[in-house]
C-alpha cells in the first residue's frame, strides 16, 4: 500500500501526525460514509445487509485484514476482520452495527444531504459515520507503520438495534478473551461525550386475571382485571427515581373484551431502565412484590432481560484516562457521562473493560434530524487510532 511507512512500536504515538494522517484522509472517509449511508439497511430485512457487509469487508480486506462472515438466524449476519499479526493474544474488540432503524425507502423523504460541517442522512450518526471512523484509524495505524502490541478485532453485527440476538453469544465469548472493547456507538450528543456507563435495560409483562360477569346484570360478581391493573400501574410508576436514574414506564396497556363485560384480564408492557446491578435487582423484586386491591384477583408477572448495565469499572476508567490524555494531547477537551440506552457495549462490559461513544458526534439519532458533524471526523478517527495503540491492560 502506497504511503506506508516503516513499522513503529505502538509506544511511540506521536499524536499530531495521528490527526495529520486522518485529516489527509477525511476526502476519502467522507465519501466511503456517503455510499454506506446511501445502502438502506432496516434491521428486518436480512439481504438488505449484505451489500453494506460486502462493502465493509472489502474495506478492511484492503488493509490486510482477515475477514470472515457468519450467517445470522434472524440478521443478515456479521463481519469479523482480524488484524494481521504473528501474534494472536492479546486482543481487543473493535465493535459496530450496520443496522439502522429506518425501514426502506426513507432516503426518499429524509435524502442524504450536507449543509456546510453538517451531513443528514439515515443511519449516519447511528452508526454508519462510526464504522467509517473505525476503518480509517486502522487505515491510519497502517499507512503510518504503526503496530499495534494488541491486536484489533472488529465485529460488526447486523442486528444491534433489535437486541444483538443473534451475535450476543459470540460477543460474550470473544470480550472474555479480549483485553478491552472500543465502542464506535455514537458520541453524547451533541458535545461528544464518551459513553463510559449506560443503563440496562428490561422488559416486564404484567397480566391481571380478575373474573367475568355481565357489566349490567351481575357486575358485583366479577372482578375487574382492567380496575386492579390501574393500582398496579400506579405502584409501578412510584417505582421511577429520577436521582438514581431509575426509570420504569408502562408502555401499553390491553385488557377486556367488551364494553358490556367485566373484563376477565388486562396486561401491561413495562420497560425499565436501571443504572447498576443492585438497582435491577431490587427492581426485581418490587415486581415480584406487586399486589392486586382485591385478594381474589391474580397477577403474573413475566421478566426479559435485554441488556445489563454497562457500569464504569476499574479497568473503564483506566479506559477513559487513556482517552482523556490523549485528547489533550490533540488539542480537545472530552468528557464523559452515562447513556440510557443500552447498545452491545452492555454485553461486553460484563467481561472486559469497555469504552463507548467513540463514534461520531452529532445528533438527532432514530429521528429525522439524524446528522454528524464532519468538522470533528478526523479528531475523532485519531482518537480511535491512538487508543488502539494503547498497551495491554494489566488487571480486567
Amino acid at each position: 500500500m502506497s504511503g506506508v511507512h516503516q513499522k513503529q512500536p505502538s509506544g511511540a504515538v506521536d499524536a499530531t501526525q495521528l490527526v495529520d494522517r486522518a485529516r489527509s484522509l477525511q476526502p476519502q472517509a467522507e465519501a466511503f460514509l456517503e455510499s454506506l449511508v446511501r445502502i438502506e439497511t432496516p434491521s428486518p430485512d436480512r439481504a438488505a445487509q449484505q451489500p453494506a457487509l460486502d462493502m465493509l469487508e472489502r474495506a478492511f480486506a484492503e488493509l490486510g485484514m482477515t475477514c470472515r462472515r457468519f450467517g445470522g438466524r434472524r440478521s443478515g449476519g456479521t463481519l469479523i476482520a482480524r488484524w494481521p499479526s504473528a501474534v494472536p493474544r492479546p486482543v481487543q474488540l473493535l465493535i459496530g452495527h450496520c443496522d439502522t432503524v429506518w425501514p426502506h425507502g426513507t432516503l426518499e423523504t429524509m435524502p442524504l444531504r450536507r449543509e456546510g460541517d453538517l451531513l443528514y442522512g439515515p443511519g449516519v450518526f447511528d452508526m454508519k459515520a462510526g464504522l467509517t471512523q473505525t476503518l480509517f484509524a486502522l487505515r491510519c495505524l497502517r499507512e503510518l507503520g504503526y503496530e499495534p502490541t494488541v491486536r484489533p478485532v472488529v465485529l460488526i453485527n447486523s442486528d444491534e438495534e433489535v437486541g444483538t440476538h443473534d451475535t450476543y453469544r459470540t460477543l460474550e465469548r470473544l470480550a472474555a478473551l479480549a483485553d478491552r472493547a472500543l465502542v464506535a456507538e455514537p458520541s453524547l450528543a451533541p458535545d461528544g461525550r464518551l459513553k463510559s456507563a449506560r443503563k440496562g435495560v428490561a422488559q416486564y409483562q404484567v397480566t391481571v386475571h380478575g373474573r367475568p360477569a355481565h357489566a349490567g346484570l351481575n357486575p358485583e360478581e366479577g372482578i375487574s382485571a382492567v380496575l386492579e391493573m390501574s393500582h398496579i400501574v400506579q405502584q409501578l410508576h412510584a417505582l421511577n427515581d429520577p436521582e438514581s436514574g431509575v426509570t420504569v414506564n408502562v408502555g401499553t396497556v390491553e385488557g377486556g373484551s367488551r364494553p358490556n363485560v367485566v373484563a376477565a384480564q388486562c396486561s401491561a408492557a413495562v420497560d425499565v431502565r436501571v443504572p447498576t446491578h443492585d438497582h435491577g435487582e431490587r427492581i426485581r423484586q418490587a415486581f415480584a412484590a406487586l399486589e392486586t386491591q382485591n385478594p381474589d384477583a391474580r397477577i403474573e408477572v413475566e421478566f426479559q432481560e435485554g441488556r445489563r448495565p454497562m457500569e464504569f469499572t476499574e479497568g473503564g476508567q483506566r479506559l477513559w484516562a487513556a482517552a482523556d490524555s490523549l485528547a489533550a494531547s490533540m488539542g480537545f477537551e472530552l468528557g464523559h457521562g452515562r447513556a440510557g440506552g443500552g447498545s452491545d457495549g452492555n454485553i461486553t462490559n460484563q467481561f472486559t473493560p469497555t469504552l463507548d461513544g467513540l463514534g461520531a458526534v452529532g445528533d438527532g439519532a432514530h429521528s429525522p434530524n439524524e446528522h454528524v458533524d464532519l468538522s470533528h471526523m478526523a479528531q475523532r478517527t485519531a482518537l480511535l487510532a491512538g487508543l488502539i495503540l494503547h498497551p495491554e491492560l494489566v488487571d480486567k
